[in-house]
């Protein structure tokens, strides 16, 4: 077969990195943008989505240039179902190459490599079959750059005459190889009749018959039939040791070598010039599909579940916004029947860090993940769950929640959460996201309240943004002079948000507002009959 000499520029074939230079970038580590396993795990991310061959961190980027790449992406996916389809058929064909490059890489040079190698590209023209007449219809459909260039290169691919020459010669050697049934072997013998040389002599595509041996051997009739066996050669494989077998193995298997070692050398040539090229693009791509095929399944369920979906505004990372009308939590949405009570929430001037109070189970926790999650799916290219959303992206997301595994034996617990809190000062940046939930509640309100202060005075000088979430109504309550100490140091301002309480209930809205501690507490008695009016009303009855 001719040697392939035109090779394609497959490098900027992604559905997530709109280039070659940003794909290399975030195959090198080289962005400025980590998601951890532990936030991961502490957002319920993998609630949403179960990644088998990479996780969230793979993908998680604050590049602006790559987000709305990813976003044009989602949208053909939502738009055309097809799409979705289509890449799940394709994993099969590229697990398959996959693991026949693994298996012919220990017989480079053997009939079971060229084996291999055509099994290869029957695998290779039957995926590229698959995507020709499957994906190239969907092309006028798709307004995605991600998909137009997949399209353009199939079509590329699939239309050139090399393809159409590969295929024909396919044809023609796995009739050769695939239709070889046995083999014709000559031995060379002496005077006294003792073998001194043996080769194949023919290589044939129907196997022999074992005929009427001992009517052959009487007439000596060796013409009749050069496909019939006139006496077998050892009583194969019965009787053999394990040794004797291998021997025998493998003196045929080093004669059927020789006769395809040419073939083999030429063919060899073909796959590294051609097949490797075009079928590396699409192994790169299969962590990519199987994260845009779950996502979108993901997409799905929160849009059949009522949940809003919008993509993001993204704003530049130096202005640190975050505006979110109508913001849900997308886990809560997945978890209950109902309908999820959406929030507005927003980082400004007068309030880049909150200090979060109200009720137990009055919806602290989930807006403090909400954001969390909002700000991960964003930078994913994902749509938001909310009606409207404006977002600077921020380079890392740090979680201080409670983890069921705290080192106390040997710090106590409030030691476990100092020390947790400590290792996040380490690596924060200005440029971060900070979510704490119910940190130092292991101590009492006195000595959490001014551990907590004395934190939120170094996360204001960092200039992150953050949530603290707390039953430490003493902090809110100090937040004007944790601002008066911090903001003219150069800090960020802190402000409060409540999680509300109507007529005794719940709301689960969060409130830009100072908190009045006596409310909730006044509220909940008035609710269960221990105010002193109604304590007094049932003395009297």
């Amino acid at each position: 077969m001719a040697e392939y000499k035109e090779i394609l520029d497959t490098s900027d074939i992604s559905l997530l990195y709109p280039d070659a230079d940003s794909l290399r970038r975030h195959s090198l580590g080289e962005e400025n943008a980590r998601l951890s396993q532990i936030t991961a795990e502490q957002l319920e991310l993998y609630f949403m989505m179960d990644l088998k061959s990479c996780d969230f961190g793979s993908f998680y980027t604050c590049d602006t240039d790559v987000i709305l790449y990813r976003q044009d992406t989602f949208e053909d996916m939502l738009n055309n179902p097809e799409l979705k389809h289509i890449l799940i058929k394709m994993i099969p064909f590229l697990n398959d190459i996959t693991e026949l490059r693994k298996m012919g890489s220990d017989s480079a040079a053997s009939t079971e490599a060229y084996l291999y190698s055509i099994t290869e590209i029957e695998l290779y023209t039957s995926l590229m079959d698959l995507l020709r007449d499957n994906l190239l219809p969907l092309a006028p459909k798709m307004k995605s750059t991600a998909f137009r260039r997949f399209a353009e290169r199939i079509n590329t691919l699939t239309g050139s005459e090399y393809y159409t020459n590969l295929n024909t010669q396919l044809k023609e050697l796995t009739s050769r190889v695939r239709e070889i049934k046995s083999v014709t072997i000559g031995v060379n013998f002496d005077s006294q009749l003792r073998a001194e040389k043996a080769g194949v002599l023919s290589i044939n595509n129907e196997h022999f018959k074992s005929g009427e041996l001992l009517d052959k051997m009487l007439r000596l009739d060796f013409k009749n039939d050069e496909m019939t066996c006139i006496a077998p050669l050892v009583p194969f494989k019965k009787g053999q040791s394990d040794n004797q077998q291998m021997a025998l193995l493998n003196a045929f298997n080093g004669a059927i070598n020789d006769v395809f070692r040419q073939s083999i050398r030429s063919w060899k040539k073909v796959i590294q010039h051609y097949i490797l090229e075009n079928t590396d693009f699409l192994l790169r791509m299969m962590p990519e599909i199987e994260f845009v095929t779950k996502a979108t399944d993901l997409l799905i369920k929160l849009k059949e579940r009522g949940c809003p979906l919008c993509h993001p505004t993204i704003a530049p990372v130096r202005e640190k916004k975050f505006d979110a009308k109508g913001l849900c939590n997308p886990i809560v949405s997945m978890k209950l029947d109902g309908p999820v009570v959406p929030n507005d929430f927003k980082f400004d001037d007068d309030g880049m860090i909150y200090v979060l109070t109200g009720p137990n189970r009055g919806g602290k926790s989930v807006i403090t993940c909400a954001v969390g999650i909002a700000f991960v799916m964003a930078q994913l290219g994902l749509p938001v769950c909310a009606d409207s959303c404006v977002i600077s992206p921020c380079d890392e997301i740090f979680t201080h929640f409670p983890t069921g595994s705290e080192d106390t034996i040997d710090k106590g617990r409030l030691g476990e959460e100092c020390s947790r809190l400590s290792a996040i000062f380490e690596e924060v940046s200005d440029e971060s996201l900070i979510l704490l939930d119910e940190s130092l509640s292991s101590t009492g309100s006195f000595e959490g309240a001014y551990i907590a202060s004395e934190v939120l005075q170094g996360f204001s000088l960092v200039k992150c943004r953050g949530i603290f979430s707390t039953h430490l109504h003493d902090l809110a309550a100090s937040v004007d002079s944790i601002n008066a100490s911090a903001v003219p140091k150069g800090g960020v301002k802190i402000d409060n948000l409540v999680a509300a309480i109507e007529k005794g209930s719940r709301s689960f809205k969060i409130l830009r507002e100072k908190p009045d501690g006596k409310s909730y507490a006044r509220d909940i008695a008035d609710k269960y009959g221990l105010s002193l009016d109604k304590i007094i009303d049932k003395i009297k009855n």
